[in-house]
C-alpha cells in the first residue's frame, strides 16, 4: 500500500480485507542484494516480478562497504534479502538488526564448492590502505562459474518460497540463464586453452580469484601477508618479484576495487606493465566491460590470454 496516503481513510478501513490479498498477488518481491554481482543474478531470475536494490553497486567493495541510512529503510521493507556469505559482507548483520528486517536471509554460496582459506584470510586495498578481512573460508565463490549455477538455483527458489504464483516463473528463469552460464564456461575453457602452459601465471592485487585458478588451470600470484598500512613492506615486494620470476609470470593485472598503485609498483620492478584491469569483486558499471556477470567472467578470461598472447615466450 505505498500510495495509501493518498486514499482516504475510511477506504482503507473498509476495504483492507478485499484490498490487501489482491495487492499481495500483483505486488513486486522487494528484494535487498548485498553486492553487484548477486544483483545481476537476482535481475536475471526475478525480472518483472521483483523490485530489486543492491546494496554495494559497480565497482563497490563488499568487504569494507559501510551501509546508509537509506539502506536500512529499505532493508526494512524486503521480503528476501540475498548475501553471499561465508563472512563476506561483514555489515549485513549489523543492517539487519539496525533495519529490524524479518526478511529471509538467503546465503547465495549455501551448497557450494567452497575454498577454504589456509591464510584465514586475505587484504582488500581501499583507499590506499590495505584492510585484512578474517574468514576461515575463501568467500569469493562466484569466480566459479559452477558455483554461479548453485546461486542461481538458490535464488529462484528462494522467490518461489515468497512468491509461489510466479514460481514456475522463476524456475524458467534459472533454466534460461543456467544455458546461458554453460556457454559461459565453454568460453572460457576456450580462452584458457589457447594461453600455452608457461604463460598461465599472472599477478593480482589480491587473492580473489582461487575459484578461477581451481576451475580453469590459471594461477595467480598475490602479495599475501601484507600490512596494513598503505604501502606494502619491502620484504613483502621483494617476496612477489621473486615469485614472478621463479614462476615466469606473463602478466600483472590491477583490480577494479583495489588501488592499482601497488600492482604498478610490482609490475614496474618485475619490468613488466600492468596488462589490464581484472574483475574480481564487483561489476564494472553499465558503460564498462564487466556490467553483467556473463560479461564479467568472459572479459576476465579473454583479457587474460590476450595478455599472455602479447607475452614472449619465457626463457627455459
Amino acid at each position: 500500500m505505498k500510495n495509501s496516503g493518498s486514499i482516504p481513510l475510511y477506504l482503507l478501513i473498509t476495504g483492507v480485507l478485499s484490498v490487501f490479498p489482491v495487492f499481495q498477488a500483483n505486488a513486486k518481491i522487494n528484494v535487498i542484494a548485498s553486492f553487484s554481482i548477486i544483483g545481476d543474478l537476482a535481475k536475471n531470475i526475478g525480472q518483472d516480478r521483483i523490485a530489486l536494490r543492491t546494496l554495494v553497486g559497480p565497482n563497490g567493495d563488499a568487504h569494507v562497504y559501510e551501509p546508509s541510512p537509506s539502506d536500512a529503510i529499505a532493508m526494512a521493507k524486503a521480503d528476501v534479502i540475498l548475501i553471499n556469505g561465508l563472512q563476506l559482507e561483514g555489515f549485513i548483520s549489523r543492517l539487519i538488526e539496525a533495519s529490524e528486517s524479518s526478511a529471509p536471509v538467503i546465503e547465495t554460496t549455501k551448497g557450494a564448492n567452497i575454498i577454504r582459506d589456509p591464510a584465514g584470510g586475505h587484504y582488500h586495498f581501499y583507499d590506499g590502505k590495505a584492510v585484512f578481512h578474517a574468514a576461515p573460508f575463501d568467500p569469493h565463490a562466484w569466480q566459479s562459474v559452477a558455483n554461479a549455477k548453485i546461486a542461481v538455483n538458490n535464488i529462484a527458489n528462494a522467490f518461489c518460497s515468497v512468491d509461489q504464483a510466479g514460481c514456475e516463473i522463476f524456475q524458467k528463469n534459472a533454466l534460461t540463464y543456467n544455458a546461458k552460464l554453460l556457454q559461459l564456461e565453454k568460453k572460457i575453457i576456450k580462452a584458457v586453452d589457447e594461453i600455452p602452459p608457461n604463460k598461465r601465471t599472472v599477478v593480482v592485487g589480491h587473492n580473489a580469484f582461487t575459484y578461477f585458478e581451481q576451475a580453469y588451470g590459471i594461477r595467480f600470484l598475490s602479495p599475501q601477508g601484507i600490512s596494513t598500512e598503505s604501502e606494502a613492506s619491502a620484504a613483502d615486494v621483494a617476496g612477489i618479484l621473486k615469485q614472478i620470476k621463479d614462476n615466469k609470470a606473463s602478466a600483472v593485472f590491477s583490480e577494479n576495487i583495489s588501488n592499482p598503485r601497488l600492482v604498478e609498483q610490482i609490475a614496474s620492478e618485475a619490468g613488466l606493465e600492468v596488462a589490464g584491469i581484472l574483475y574480481s569483486d564487483a561489476l564494472s558499471d553499465a558503460t564498462g566491460p564487466a556490467a553483467t556477470y556473463l560479461d564479467m567472467m568472459a572479459h576476465n578470461a579473454t583479457t587474460i590470454a590476450a595478455a599472455a598472447a602479447k607475452r614472449p615466450d619465457p626463457l627455459p
